[in-house]
C-alpha cells in the first residue's frame, strides 16, 4: 500500500538512512508510481475492464476500437478487424460494437 511504503520511507528518513531530498525524491516517485496504477486498472481482468473507455481520438464511429487498443495493447486497426470479421462471419460483431458504444464510458 502507499502509506505503508512512505511510512516505511519516513522511518528511513527519521534513522538518518535518507537525507531530505532522497526523502522527497522517494516520496515523490511513489506518488506517481501510485497514480499511474490508479490510471490504468490494477492489472486484473476486472481491473482493466473497469478502466476501459471510449477514446475521443483515435475513432472512427464511437471510439470503441481505440479504447480497446489503448486498454489491450492491440493496435485500433486490429480490433476495427476483429469487429468487421465477426460482423461477416458470425453476424454480431455489430451488435456488441453499439453495446459497447453504449454502455462505455468515454474518456
Amino acid at each position: 500500500m502507499i502509506s505503508d511504503e512512505i511510512k516505511r520511507l519516513h522511518e528511513l528518513h527519521q534513522a538518518g538512512a535518507l537525507s531530505d531530498a532522497e526523502f522527497e525524491q522517494a516520496k515523490a516517485r511513489v506518488l506517481a508510481s501510485s497514480t499511474v496504477n490508479l490510471n490504468k486498472g490494477d492489472g486484473t481482468l476486472s481491473g482493466e475492464i473497469n478502466s476501459l473507455r471510449r477514446s475521443r481520438t483515435d475513432r472512427w464511429l464511437g471510439g470503441v476500437c481505440g479504447g480497446l487498443a489503448v486498454a489491450s495493447g492491440v493496435e485500433s486497426w486490429v480490433w476495427r478487424l476483429v469487429f468487421v470479421l465477426f460482423t461477416l462471419t458470425f453476424g454480431f460483431g455489430f451488435l456488441i460494437y453499439i453495446l459497447m458504444w453504449i454502455f462505455v464510458p468515454e474518456e
